[in-house]
């Protein structure tokens, strides 16, 4: 099974893919409204329009540094998961958008580093809470988030995973508890994202640690941008292995472009008859 994640309202009807995800909002901040024809896909905790438009938002290290683009490591910037008042909107657009489809994905969920976040209101929290282990109380933090808004969502409930594999990075990076957010998450989603997929002996490394650890279904979402198409194949038969699916991002054209040759490909020496 073949889909895509795309901004583009009209290539969710392009017949090549079995699955369509709509970004209603991105780490930008831009919002879409929902359509009947795709899975919406919000972007939790990445938001640059809102932590540019209050600082405050934003998480900060036990040192003083914020989680914005001008931090090493960050593409964009974070907002700390326990802004109850972000949370909140972030809790009414999943409910928006499943009022128009029943399913949903959630995007850049959790908290950004291991570092993050020491801001006053997290000191606090954690100090009243129950937890004497910081990263366990993290953890809490973002399975909450999940399970209310699985509470929103009458269909499946999708959740991006960061790419690592390996036993205990995914819960020390973003405080993912993998075991207790599968009572909540029909799908994970694993961005394994390369710009050309020269060479795919890692990507089947990263996809097979997946398959060992997981037990919730998951697929695999490709890089699609400016691929050469022959690599993008040669990714997509690696990723078919392991995942549920395999997802073509922000390039829909070429994902057609890749899944017709593909088609075409398996077609040739094919015999009928005697």
């Amino acid at each position: 099974m073949y889909g895509v994640v795309t901004r583009n309202e009209e290539e969710l009807a392009w017949s090549e893919f079995d699955r369509s995800f709509y970004e209603v909002k991105d780490v930008t901040g831009r919002a879409a409204e929902p359509v009947s024809e795709g899975i919406s896909m919000v972007s939790c905790f990445g938001d640059n329009a809102a932590a540019d438009a209050n600082p405050d938002l934003v998480p900060v290290s036990e040192d003083g540094k914020p989680a914005t683009r001008e931090r090493r490591y960050f593409d964009w910037a974070y907002v700390c998961p326990t802004r109850d008042d972000y949370r909140e909107g972030l809790l009414e657009i999943v409910e928006d958008a499943a009022a128009v489809t029943p399913d949903v994905r959630l995007d850049d969920v959790g908290f950004p580093r291991p570092e993050y976040c020491h801001c006053d209101r997290c000191e606090r929290r954690f100090e009243a809470s129950e937890f004497d282990d910081w990263f366990a109380w993290r953890a809490d933090v973002i399975t909450e988030f999940v399970r209310e808004a699985r509470e929103r969502v009458p269909g499946d409930l999708y959740l991006t995973l960061y790419p690592d594999p390996y036993p205990g990075h995914i819960y020390e990076r973003a405080g993912l508890d993998i075991d207790a957010l599968a009572e909540y998450v029909d799908e994970f989603v694993v961005p394994i994202y390369d710009m050309a997929y020269t060479t795919t002996y890692w990507l089947e490394i990263i996809a097979s640690g997946f398959a060992d650890a997981l037990d919730t279904p998951f697929s695999v979402e490709l890089y699609a941008v400016d691929v050469e198409i022959d690599n993008l194949i040669d990714a997509a038969e690696v990723a078919t292995e392991y995942g549920e699916s395999v997802l073509f991002g922000y390039d829909a054209s070429n994902a057609r472009a890749t899944l017709r040759r593909m088609n075409a490909d398996g077609r040739e020496g094919e015999e009928f008859g005697a």
